[in-house]
């Protein structure tokens, strides 16, 4: 079978446009006795000249209705013939045309008197309706002749009365043949192929059959041309204009051209997916959500499908199977009256308070008690928890499950619900942070979860800082009113108060609101610009209430400007087509330029990355500019204690999804720290200053692409080897050195396979003199690679090389770190699952792509459905099929080829 190549309608985001070229015909004219007996007609453009001005109209009708509005042709004067020569775009693009589709084309003409049809002076010169799709499904592509039907505006309705194309007709047995029509038709279709490229050019010969057939049009249109008539008394009572029009075509064709295309565009009707279960509960919270039922089983009743058994399948009869998604997302009336009145029972009554479950009961709350986050409990669930609420008030991780099972839509329960809140027990951060979260929107539970946050010191606070920003988003914060947001929201109150009496907090809090309120992208929510404004706005009159405040404003105006400065050599820098060296010393130039007020900073300025560090200058001689698509700039900065502090300035590079990483690590750090578990990461700080720019902290360090390329045998070793010697050592390395390697290196295995951390390779994994290992550039996460074959786990051979091979000490240790790793962060998985739960709304880029499967690709690292046991030997299968796989082994060589050839 030969292969052909077609397109379908549905992908063509293309507009629908004509050209008009001309009009092709002539009639004969009006007798001057019938200008004398019709004083009207003499004022008709096209009665005074052959050549009188015209414009063409058209618009695009499917279904006996028009789509859109009509587009005319621009003024033409014309001499000799009436050409147009004009495209004409319509507003509708070809992926959303119907089958039907056709484009009415009317030409108009002038005439001062005007009549019946006309538009103002404008009355119908012709019509012709031309559809888009021939009989094949295919869109109609290149030159066409339409004919025109005189006095006539055309309709496009279905069954046209205005037809472009006439079918032709068979002569009857025994009829004359039309022998000059059927050559002029055949020679047309010729000439469509020539011009679609299907018959070979060749210019001389192309000419000469040009002029011969252009001669032969003339001779056959001169002698189709009908004689003058007289006006009749029933021509004269429609005006004379032709109002009412011609039935037939005349003798006026228009020629067109549709847009060609390489293939043919053959009509697919775009799919809508079938609607999402979440799209019919928008109007109640995801907290009272249902799970997705079964598909619906289906009891026949006798007669309503009798059995055919002529029916191989044997389901017989007439009837249809179709699935209602609404079924699967909403309850059935009866069950949720019964639950009402189960409900009613546990609501005031007085044995409700002493009900306690059985040995039967208690193992079922314990195993809804033990469900993550993500969790959606079913109706028998809420019930359940409800029922036992009095018994659960003693239980901490109780308190989501029960918010999550109330009726916030019965007032009745919803307020009985508010008093339980206060007899709970203290709740941990984590469950706070779930009820910040979307699915939690009363006021009263809110209010409550940041009654909890209130105990939180400002360290554990600024972990938390970022997902408690964004979660501002779902506060009931009005845009449009003229009140403090800390009237409407206690969250804004909290962290408003909070930030305005600890610089640090207010440091980052400042930061964090303006990034937000650069976000001005399609996917931010419109009132989100104007709720941040509002919050960056109470936060600097509450900030000058406080004492020095002013100090405070005038340091982070200073932040301000600073970044502003360095923002600009970026973008400069950024923009120029130097060399790395020239950009280098321009550069260098710029910052040591005392005009631009860095050489010397006086009063010291909080770094806006580390607020705990103050600059009071800058060292330009030890500036770089690192050769990559952004050109990022790093600036050692001189502190307060002599020392200096290099930071990493990128401008054109959205830094918040790093940023979100880097606190994660920071968190999941401070938590492995809790279990006594030190593995020496490095959690470097970064800080997005807007959608585009940011601050990196920069780690003196070498790349493994680097080390490979000095150090030939056993490479990571060698580089160890020659930072810490030590002969006593293991394998030559001080014992410190080799030990905070193996802990950093089962770190950060660990926490990028629970992230999802992708396009691992040798330039993005880093090792310090000291042998500290870590990762940088987390522009992919949540299992997203843009490396086919990607590992889940970036663990290489010089790694376990770098430790002393497969069989040393120093690897019974690095797996013993990982499963120690492994099994402490999975006990903490609640307060990871919430915080990303909170930023699914934060606009970043790999949590876009799929929002309420964001904090489940989490939850499906951490294997929740298993036991520990076995989630630690699924973790082990993963390691160790990794470390003996070549395929990554292949793509970090592939990869460091294409690095060669760009460089």
């Amino acid at each position: 079978m030969e292969p052909f190549t077609f397109a379908s309608s549905d992908l063509l985001n293309f507009p629908v446009s004509i050209r008009i070229i001309n009009l092709d015909g002539a009639e004969a004219p009006l007798p001057f006795s019938t200008l004398l007996d019709h004083p009207e007609l003499r004022h008709i453009g096209s009665n005074q000249s052959p050549h009188s001005d015209l414009y063409v109209t058209v618009q695009v009708w499917a279904g006996s209705k028009p789509l859109t509005v009509p587009v005319q042709t621009s003024y033409k004067a014309f001499r000799n013939e009436r050409r147009w020569n004009e495209w004409l775009t319509l507003p509708i693009t070809y992926s959303t045309l119907p089958l039907n589709s056709c484009l009415a084309i009317t030409i108009w003409d002038v005439s001062p008197t005007g009549g019946k049809g006309a538009h103002g002076h404008a009355i119908p010169f012709g019509g012709t309706t031309l559809p888009l799709f021939d009989k094949h499904n295919q869109l109609y592509k290149g030159r066409q002749k339409c004919h025109i039907y005189r006095h006539r505006q055309a309709d496009g309705h279905d069954d046209s009365k205005t037809p472009a194309f006439i079918p032709k007709k068979k002569p009857q047995d025994g009829g004359p043949q039309d022998h000059e029509a059927d050559e002029l038709d055949r020679m047309e279709k010729l000439f469509k192929k020539h011009e679609m490229g299907e018959i070979p050019r060749i210019e001389w010969l192309d000419q000469l059959v040009f002029r011969g057939f252009e001669k032969r049009g003339l001779q056959s249109r001169s002698a189709a041309r009908p004689p003058p008539q007289k006006l009749t008394e029933a021509d004269s009572q429609t005006g004379a204009n032709g109002v009412h029009g011609d039935s037939e075509p005349s003798a006026f064709l228009l020629n067109v051209e549709l847009p060609r295309f390489d293939f043919p565009v053959a009509f697919a009707d775009f799919e809508y997916p079938p609607p999402p279960v979440s799209s019919y509960l928008q109007a109640s919270t995801a907290s009272q959500s249902n799970i997705l039922k079964p598909l619906p089983e289906m009891h026949f009743g006798p007669g309503i499908n009798p059995r055919d058994d002529d029916d191989d399948d044997g389901n017989g009869g007439r009837l249809i199977r179709v699935y209602d998604p609404e079924v699967a997302a909403k309850d059935n009336p009866a069950e949720s009256k019964h639950r009402r009145l189960v409900r009613g029972q546990h609501r005031n009554g007085i044995l409700d308070k002493d009900l306690k479950p059985n040995a039967k009961v208690r193992d079922e709350l314990n195993t809804i008690m033990a469900y993550p986050p993500t969790q959606t409990l079913s109706p028998e669930e809420k019930d359940l928890i409800w029922k036992f609420r009095h018994h659960l008030t003693r239980n901490k991780k109780a308190l989501t499950k029960f918010v999550k099972s109330v009726n916030w839509q019965d007032q009745s329960e919803a307020r009985q619900a508010t008093q339980m809140l206060s007899k709970w027990t203290e709740i941990d951060v984590d469950d706070a942070l779930e009820l910040l979260g979307p699915t939690f929107d009363n006021p009263a539970v809110r209010a409550y979860a940041v009654d909890r946050l209130r105990k939180a010191d400002d360290h554990e606070l600024l972990l938390y800082l970022l997902q408690l920003v964004q979660a501002l988003k779902y506060e009931h914060i009005s845009p449009q009113s003229s009140h403090e947001v800390t009237q409407d929201s206690s969250l804004a109150s909290f962290l408003i108060s909070r930030a305005a009496s600890s610089f640090t907090l207010g440091n980052y809090f400042y930061w964090y609101v303006m990034t937000e309120l650069d976000d001005k992208s399609g996917a931010q929510a419109p009132d989100n610009q104007a709720i941040y404004g509002k919050i960056a706005y109470d936060f600097m009159t509450e900030l000058v209430k406080q004492p020095g405040g002013e100090e405070v404003r005038k340091t982070l105006r200073r932040q301000a400007e600073w970044i502003a400065i360095l923002s600009k050599i970026s973008g400069e820098i950024k923009a120029s087509n130097e060399s790395i060296a020239k950009r280098t010393e321009r550069v260098k130039h710029f910052l040591a330029d005392p005009k631009n007020e860095l050489v010397t900073i006086d009063p010291p300025l909080p770094l806006p990355l580390d607020p705990s560090v103050e600059i009071v200058g800058v060292a330009p001689e030890d500036t770089v500019v690192f050769k990559s698509s952004v050109n990022p700039i790093k600036v050692a900065f001189k502190t307060t204690t002599g020392r200096k502090y290099p930071v990493i300035f990128k401008t054109g590079d959205d830094l918040r999804q790093d940023q979100l990483v880097i606190q994660i690590i920071t968190l999941m750090d401070e938590l492995l720290q809790k279990e006594n578990l030190d593995l020496k990461l490095t959690p470097y700080k970064i800080l997005a200053t807007s959608t585009r720019s940011g601050l990196v902290q920069f780690i003196p360090s070498m790349t493994f692409g680097s080390i490979m390329s000095k150090y030939r045998n056993n490479p990571l070793l060698s580089y160890l080897r020659q930072n810490n010697p030590d002969s006593r050592g293991p394998l030559g390395v001080r014992k410190e050195a080799l030990d905070t390697y193996v802990r950093s290196c089962a770190g950060y295995c660990v926490i990028t396979y629970i992230l999802g951390v992708g396009d691992r390779h040798l330039e993005n994994l880093l090792l310090t003199p000291d042998g500290h290992f870590f990762h940088l550039d987390f522009g992919f996460i949540l299992g997203r690679d843009p490396k086919p074959f990607a590992p889940a786990v970036k663990i290489t051979k010089e790694m376990v090389d770098g430790m002393g091979g497969n069989n040393s000490e120093q690897h019974r240790q690095f797996k013993q770190y990982c499963y120690l790793a492994f099994s402490a962060l999975r006990k903490n998985c609640n307060l990871i699952l919430n915080l990303f739960t909170l930023m699914i709304n934060s606009n970043l880029p790999d949590l876009n792509l799929n929002q309420e499967r964001a904090a489940l690709k989490v939850k499906d690292r951490f294997h929740l459905d298993m036991s520990e046991e076995d989630a630690l030997r699924h973790f082990e299968g993963i390691m160790e099929d990794i470390i003996a796989s070549l395929v990554p082994q292949v793509m970090d060589k592939l990869h460091e080829i294409v690095q060669a050839f760009r460089a």
